[in-house]
């Protein structure tokens, strides 16, 4: 009996020396390609590959058994269904990675085409790195190039440590598709174009995929994760306030191709009633001296006064009226609040290089056409007084409702500061789905064709 002990002893140590040692050798093939150049000059993100690596022990991850091998079918599964999600199947190696080739590996002591068993370990890592990054931040975003994503965390994400997470995950693949943005615009043309290629549906035509997919794209370059937020959409002239699973709409008008409501994310900390309008100085210049010239009463019948250099209000006459002329940028004019301001009763300011903001209006009349490209840039909300009260409601400051209203009715100069901002999108997407069917707009600042460029030449 003691011999058998023995036995069984010097055979599991045995056993586990030659495993111990085997998994040193995989580990030291996984490092030397990490090191080596060709492996290198094939990945997409060589930084956040070997960080995947070293930080999981530099073995293999995806052909190290055939337990593991569940989880590798999914993850290239899930590349292979790239197109459901907008994207080229030609960005993830899968020239190089299959099924077929998965299953020659599933013995764990295998030596077989050890340098192509690496190989297509490293892609296959690369691969799912390089899909966690495009479905987060898309493939052509303005604000971070791939250099910037391989080598450092953005806004708290990181791919190569969502893949991590999402392999001790029971859900695999929802561990990572979560890298999705948590919009319901995305979430909407995502789901619309998986059934296209599902029920592989010709009646969508490829002109409508292309949409899909570059408005897709620009969702992906949001950063706003919050359920709560307001987005504007430039092509379909709205705003939408969405509250969880909730969402209110408003009628809004945009800028003119030669003045173009830019794309940006910001907050909204604050708004304020009976708001002065600072003229920009460039309609100042080009469109209101050319009318003061004509009509000397032109100011006074807007509300306008004009000051100094110094903030000190001006006295229009003749003589004043051709030194303005002459001198513009010494001067600046401001239209006083009341009925005829051109932000009307109540203004939403947040930060933004480009000095817009959302606003009310006096010319009601421009809610009814169409097209509604006409401002100089900022944002004309319909109903904005009903806006301003649905902010202060989900601010927990509802009592203040009344007052908002009778300040609005008074013309009364108040500041309405939020205690949690609200996440503001203002972005460009010419479709969307509506009631299940896609809606496309008219691409009126132009923007489609050179991203829509891009993804062909990728194909």
């Amino acid at each position: 009996m003691k011999a058998v002990k023995y036995f069984v002893v010097i055979f599991f140590s045995i056993f586990c020396t030659a495993i111990c040692a085997q998994n040193v050798n995989i580990g030291a093939e996984i490092t030397a390609a990490l090191e080596n150049n060709t492996y290198l000059s094939k990945l997409n993100y060589p930084k956040s590959v070997f960080r995947f690596y070293t930080d999981n022990y530099s073995g293999y991850h995806w052909t190290d058994s055939r337990q593991r091998q569940e989880q590798s079918k999914i993850a290239l599964l899930l590349l292979t269904k790239a197109d459901h999600y907008g994207l080229s199947l030609s960005d993830y190696h899968l020239e190089a990675l299959s099924l077929e080739k998965l299953e020659q590996w599933g013995d764990f002591h295998s030596e077989k085409n050890q340098k192509e068993r690496t190989l297509f370990d490293i892609l296959l890592t690369d691969g799912l790195i390089t899909f966690i990054n495009d479905l987060h931040f898309g493939k052509y975003n303005p604000l971070y190039q791939k250099t910037q994503i391989d080598t450092s965390r953005i806004n708290g994400f990181c791919a190569d440590e969502i893949l991590s997470i999402a392999r001790m995950r029971t859900d695999f693949q929802g561990a990572i598709l979560k890298a999705q943005p948590n919009l319901k615009a995305y979430s909407d043309l995502q789901t619309y174009l998986d059934r296209v290629h599902t029920a592989n549906d010709r009646i969508v035509s490829q002109t409508e995929i292309g949409k899909i997919i570059i408005n897709m794209e620009r969702l992906r370059w949001i950063n706003t994760q919050s359920a709560y937020y307001i987005m504007v959409n430039i092509p379909s002239y709205t705003l939408e306030l969405h509250q969880g699973d909730e969402m209110f709409g408003f009628r809004v008008v945009v800028g003119k191709s030669t003045t173009k409501t830019p794309v940006l994310e910001s907050e909204i900390s604050y708004f304020s009633t009976a708001p002065d309008w600072r003229v920009p100085q460039s309609i100042f210049r080009k469109e209101m001296l050319p009318e003061m010239m004509k009509n000397r009463s032109y100011l006074a019948d807007h509300n306008y006064s004009i000051y100094d250099g110094s903030g000190n209000k001006v006295t229009v006459n003749a003589s004043k009226l051709r030194q303005i002329n002459d001198n513009p940028n010494n001067y600046s004019i401001t239209q006083s609040s009341g009925q005829e301001n051109a932000l009307g009763a109540v203004v939403f300011r947040f930060e933004n290089p480009y000095s817009v903001y959302l606003h009310d209006t006096a010319q009601k009349q421009f809610f009814d056409r169409e097209k509604r490209a006409l401002s100089h840039g900022c944002v004309r909300v319909e109903n904005a007084d009903r806006l301003a009260a649905m902010l202060l409601a989900y601010d927990g400051a509802e009592y203040k409702v009344s007052e908002l209203e009778n300040a609005i009715l008074s013309y009364e100069k108040r500041d309405f500061v939020l205690s949690e901002p609200v996440p503001i999108i203002i972005t460009y997407l010419t479709c969307l789905i509506e009631n299940g069917k896609l809606i496309l707009y008219t691409d009126i600042y132009q923007f489609d064709r050179s991203l829509e460029g891009k993804f062909n030449q990728n194909r």
